[in-house]
C-alpha cells in the first residue's frame, strides 16, 4: 500500500489533507482514484489507514482522504540510532542516507573531519541538506517507516562529539584498530540488554525517551588519531566490525544492520 507523510493530522476531523508534490504523484504517477486506500503517517510513528475521497490537481491542489483506522507504526526500532558520518566524496552520502533510513536510523549528521576531502561553503551545505532530506523522505516512504529521519546540518568534529554526548546513552566507533570481536559482541549485548531493560521499566519523566546510540564513521581516509583520542575521552566504545576493511559507505550500514537485527522485536 502506498505511503505518505502528513505532519498536521487531526484525528477529530476524520480526514487528512495531502498537499505539495505528493498530489501530482498520487494523481499522475501512481494514478490512484477516489476509493483507493493509502497509508498516511504523521511522522511520529502514528499511522492512518485512509480512503481517498477527492483529488484536486487544478484549484486547491490537494488530496482528501477519509480516516478508516488508526494504529501505531511497528517499523521503528526500540532504540534511536544517530549516525555521525564523516562526509565522503561524490554521491556516497546519498547512498548512505537511503540505505541507513531503510535499516532504521533515527538521525544522520554529516561531519567534517580532519580527513574529509570535500569542502563546501555555507550556500552549498544548505542546498545539499535540502536534497538529502528529500532522499530520506523517499526512503522512509519506501521502507514504510513511521518517521522521516532528520538530516542535520553539517557539523565540525568537535561539535559532533559534543552533540553525541548530549543525545546518546552510548557512543560506538567502528575502527580498524579496535580490540577485536569478543569485546565488540559484548558491547552489542550490553546495548540490547539496556534497551530491553528500559522498555520494561515503569514510565517516568526520567526514562520517557528511548535508549539512544551514537555511531561515528570516518570518511575515506579514516579517523585521525586525535579524533579517536577525543572520542575515547568521551567514553566512546571503540569496536570492530570484523577482519575486513569496509568502505565508509558500507561501515555505517553494517553496524546499523547489526544493531537493528539484535534490537528488533
Amino acid at each position: 500500500m502506498h505511503r505518505f507523510f502528513v505532519s498536521d493530522i487531526n484525528e477529530a476531523d476524520k480526514e487528512v489533507t495531502i498537499t505539495g508534490q505528493d498530489v501530482n504523484h498520487i494523481a499522475n504517477v501512481l494514478r490512484l482514484s477516489v476509493g483507493d486506500e493509502i497509508t498516511v503517517s504523521d511522522g511520529s510513528s502514528r499511522d492512518y489507514l485512509c480512503s481517498i475521497t477527492a483529488i484536486d490537481t487544478k484549484n486547491d491542489k490537494n488530496v482528501i482522504a477519509e480516516i478508516i483506522d488508526v494504529f501505531d507504526s511497528n517499523a521503528e526500532l526500540p532504540a534511536d540510532i544517530y549516525l555521525f558520518q564523516g562526509f565522503p566524496k561524490g554521491d556516497k552520502f546519498e547512498t548512505i542516507i537511503q540505505k541507513c533510513v531503510e535499516l532504521g536510523v533515527h538521525e544522520i549528521i554529516p561531519v567534517m573531519m580532519d580527513r574529509t576531502v570535500v569542502q563546501l561553503d555555507d550556500k552549498k551545505r544548505v542546498k545539499k541538506i535540502s536534497r538529502y532530506q528529500g532522499i530520506a523522505e523517499a526512503a522512509a516512504k519506501q521502507s514504510r517507516r513511521g518517521i522521516i529521519p532528520d538530516i542535520k546540518s553539517f557539523m565540525s568534529f568537535k561539535e559532533a562529539v559534543k552533540y553525541s554526548r548530549d543525545i546518546s546513552d552510548i557512543i560506538l566507533v567502528p575502527y580498524e584498530s579496535a580490540e577485536g570481536m569478543p569485546y565488540s559482541r559484548e558491547v552489542i549485548r550490553g546495548i540490547v540488554n539496556s534497551v530491553h531493560e528500559k522498555e520494561n521499566s515503569p514510565v517516568s519523566d526520567d526514562n520517557n525517551r528511548k535508549y539512544s546510540v551514537a555511531v561515528f564513521i570516518g570518511p575515506e581516509g579514516g579517523f585521525a588519531n586525535s579524533e579517536i583520542e577525543l572520542l575515547k575521552d568521551s567514553d566512546a566504545k571503540i569496536i570492530s566490525l570484523g577482519h575486513r576493511i569496509l568502505r565508509t559507505e558500507t561501515a555505517g550500514m553494517n553496524i546499523i544492520s547489526v544493531l537493528g537485527f539484535n534490537l528488533d522485536t
